[in-house]
């Protein structure tokens, strides 16, 4: 039986600018949907709804990823009027999709980046002409949308990247005129916004990157010291940071960082013609490292192990799926799905619940959505929506309250939104958003409230925000009565 409830009511399609602009709250509804977060939860349909035209009359309004605020949706779009800024929407149930402030008045836009969550505000970079790039923080409404400290004062900005929470708290690099580039963190306050630590006294700074919270509460990063060595660094935000690992900056790299647990694994690799990726693991003291590979990627948790796509060192399979316990032994391939050394090139892998589902070719049914329980016998083919050897080369695949979203590309229909209560016989596409066999290319599945939002484009108007309503199965049928 397939898991999607009849669409029995209108969605409303809502765009209000001036409610946002006027600072008013944006919660979807009275009824709160984070207190039904226990009970099964179900798409209410299969149509998804359009919330409004982005950008009129253009093409691409370049939104940025989709971002859950507190029961709002945050992202970055570009009207062809305002710019590139920030956006706010609350659904097909909620009271509108708007833009949120005009940071940057004109068309020029203060182009909002890296939208990170952090408790029920979203911080961001942008520039508002004033200040330069600089650390921004927004609770989904203009009054609650401000410049949160301007680190490098005037006209230069410090340029923030690498934001990621930890402990309530962001963690960022940002580079000032005494300290270059260097670790700072934020609690949304210009006075609780500062420098960690100056890792490398001076103005030449370490260009901190890739920070990661690990499940012991510290936070890991790799930082640039000297131009000489990339460093892993642990640091639990005020005591100073221990150097984990170290490698030549020349041709080589530290990757994909992934916590599993309370250990964190990473990827040391070169560049070089022999080049090998080492895959090793640290429970906060000296990594060891568990496995080389030709290539490694994909790197998720499940189950307290380490998921990945790869091609072993001494590995006649190519690139299969792989798992990880943070040894040597327990290191090695699930299963060779697709057999002999052509390798299936599992991707896009996605956790639901104590399952992993991915896109694989075993070779026989193309590229399709499989599932794995971490065994070689619970590795299986999951849907074979084009059978035959054509395959439906699933993207995008998302997991979302015990549900999978992705997209498909299926003959006469082309690529499209579809959806999976991860059972037999529960997979099954949206209506066509682009009628025919042109695709809507859908993309960025997020959860806010009671929706599931993404992008997608149909012939008339491009690129849009779509919303397809998702919540617990009582209030589908309530909204239905």
């Amino acid at each position: 039986m397939r898991c999607w409830r009849p669409l029995s009511v209108l969605l409303a399609l809502i765009s209000s600018p001036a409610l946002a602009q006027a600072g008013a709250s944006p919660l979807a509804s009275d009824a709160d949907p984070f207190t039904a977060q226990s009970q099964p939860w179900t798409p209410c349909g299969r149509t998804a709804s359009p919330l409004t035209d982005l950008a009129p009359g253009t093409e691409d309004p370049e939104p940025g990823r989709l971002v859950r605020g507190d029961r709002v949706l945050l992202f970055s779009s570009d009207d062809g009027v305002h710019g590139l800024e920030p956006w706010v929407s609350t659904g097909t149930g909620g009271r509108g999709t708007s833009l949120v402030v005009d940071i940057r008045p004109g068309p020029e836009g203060s182009e909002p980046a890296v939208l990170t969550p952090v408790g029920d505000r979203v911080f961001f970079v942008a520039d508002d002409g004033v200040h330069g790039r600089e650390l921004w923080v927004s609770d989904g409404t203009s009054r609650g949308t401000r410049l949160v400290k301007d680190i490098w004062p005037g006209a230069e900005g410090s340029f923030p990247r690498s934001l990621a929470e930890s402990g309530g708290l962001l963690y960022f690099a940002a580079g000032d005129a005494e300290h270059g580039r260097e670790l700072w963190r934020s609690d949304g306050t210009p006075e609780g916004t500062y420098l960690v630590e100056d890792l490398d006294p001076g103005p030449e700074g370490t260009s901190p990157y890739l920070m990661t919270r690990g499940g012991d509460g510290s936070l890991y990063f790799v930082s640039n010291f000297q131009g000489f060595f990339m460093r892993l660094m642990r640091t639990d935000g005020k005591s100073p940071a221990v150097e984990l690992f170290r490698r030549s900056s020349e041709g080589g790299e530290l990757d994909a960082l992934t916590a599993v647990g309370n250990k964190l694994y990473f990827v040391s690799s070169t560049v070089h013609d022999d080049a090998m990726a080492e895959l090793r693991v640290t429970s906060g003291g000296t990594p060891a490292l568990v496995g080389s590979f030709h290539t490694i990627h994909e790197l998720v948790a499940m189950g307290g192990r380490l998921y990945f796509s790869a091609n072993g060192e001494n590995d006649s399979a190519g690139e299969e799926l792989w798992r990880s316990d943070g040894s040597r032994k327990g290191t090695q391939r699930v299963k060779d799905v697709w057999p002999g050394a052509e390798g299936s090139s599992p991707s896009g892998l996605a956790v639901l619940g104590r399952r992993l589902f991915f896109s694989a070719d075993d070779g026989a049914h193309g590229r399709e959505l499989w599932v794995s329980d971490g065994t070689a016998s619970g590795t299986l083919l999951f849907e074979d929506l084009v059978p035959g050897a054509g395959g439906s080369s699933p993207e995008g695949l998302t997991a979302l309250q015990g549900h999978l979203f992705f997209s498909a590309d299926t003959p006469g229909r082309g690529r499209e939104p579809w959806g999976s209560g991860g059972t037999p016989g529960s997979t099954a596409p949206f209506d066509e958003l682009a009628p025919g066999p042109d695709s809507s290319e859908p993309g960025g599945f997020e959860r806010s409230g009671w929706d599931v939002f993404f992008f997608a484009r149909d012939a008339a108007h491009g690129l849009r925000l779509w919303a397809l309503p998702f919540r617990p199965a009582h209030e589908c049928d309530a909204n239905a009565r």
